[in-house]
């Protein structure tokens, strides 16, 4: 375990806001986790649990403690004829575990390949891209208590599993850290391709294999999205909104192209990227912070924005859409002040 006072948080978050924590400390292990919340540090202090900081915006110092997952591990701890199930640790890299799973012939979760962050935070998003959300495979999930220092596992049922959303963002939010989750995979993947953008990059290849649809997927991102050591940005900064049917019905006579995908018979997704577009956002700067000129659900900081430049900017877009289409845009990345 180690503990930092006065940390820069600079590298700990993919806006690159320059901010700082009174304290930041790494555990490597379930028991150093649980050491630490029965501490003083942690009762005496606000807290806050980070992984890559990938989704977090920064609005000022964070006047507490940081804590972040060093625990690392990957398992297959249970077989079957069709199946697998891996354990991953926390504090392992996302992306390095789609690899993982993969280069085994693993199928599952290659369609979130090269979504930035660790594996912690992947039951508390339930992130998701090209047709598939993790919720989809995972099994279970191991948790630390808060309160108590219990360690509790959660199956899928009792995540609550939604859209960009789990229980872990409601009623639990705060309450419990996750430090393992568990992954049901097909023994010999099955590539899902049946996703617009997606599809239509796959023809680029000879075969539909769980490798290539890896390569095709992280081709299509780093097309879309910046790099974050280039230009500050947390990924799509707004979630895609569901309307109703009879409003996109409405919407459709003034924008025939707009897309959808169905949700349930009474409700559609429409793509935030879209929105901001036909509002004129993309591309457009305020400031040190823009409108990514290739993705409009991307903002980004072109250098020495601090938090609020980006709120700012956020809510100037939000109103726009709120004007043209009567549609509230719902902020994906966690506002986090100090």
């Amino acid at each position: 375990m180690k503990t930092y006072e006065n940390y820069s948080l600079l590298n700990n978050n993919t806006f690159g806001i320059d901010v700082s924590a009174n304290y930041f400390v790494e555990y490597d292990s379930v028991e150093e986790l649980v050491q630490l919340i029965n501490s003083d540090l942690l009762k005496e202090n606000k807290f806050l649990h980070i992984g890559g900081g990938s989704n977090l915006l920064f609005v000022g110092d964070y006047q507490g403690v940081i804590l972040h997952s060093k625990m690392k591990g990957i398992d297959v701890v249970e077989t079957t004829k069709d199946t697998v199930v891996v354990r991953a640790a926390s504090g392992e890299i996302w992306d390095d575990f789609v690899a993982f799973c993969v280069n085994k012939g693993y199928g599952g979760v290659e369609n979130l390949s090269l979504i930035p962050g660790e594996v912690g935070a992947t039951p508390i998003q339930n992130i998701g891209a090209y047709g598939m959300e993790v919720k989809d495979v995972i099994t279970k999930v191991e948790c630390v208590s808060v309160e108590t220092g219990d360690i509790k596992e959660f199956t899928n049922k009792e995540c609550k599993f939604a859209y960009r959303d789990s229980v872990f963002k409601r009623e639990l939010k705060g309450k419990y850290i996750v430090t393992n989750v568990y992954y049901k995979l097909k023994k010999v993947g099955v590539p899902q391709i049946n996703y617009g953008s997606l599809e239509e990059e796959m023809k680029k290849y000879p075969e539909v294999t769980l490798s290539n649809v890896r390569k095709a997927v992280i081709d299509i991102r780093q097309r879309k999205l910046p790099e974050p050591k280039v230009w500050g940005n947390a990924g799509s900064f707004y979630l895609n909104p569901v309307i109703s049917k009879s409003q996109y019905d409405s919407l459709l006579k003034e924008y025939p192209e707009l897309p959808c995908y169905k949700v349930s018979e009474k409700e559609v997704k429409v793509p935030a990227g879209y929105l901001i577009e036909k509002c004129g956002w993309k591309g457009k700067s305020q400031g040190n912070v823009a409108v990514h000129g290739s993705q409009a659900l991307v903002l980004i900081n072109k250098g020495g924005a601090d938090g609020l430049d980006i709120i700012n900017l956020s809510d100037s877009i939000r109103q726009s859409v709120r004007e043209k289409f009567q549609i509230e845009l719902t902020p994906e990345v966690n506002l986090i002040f100090g």
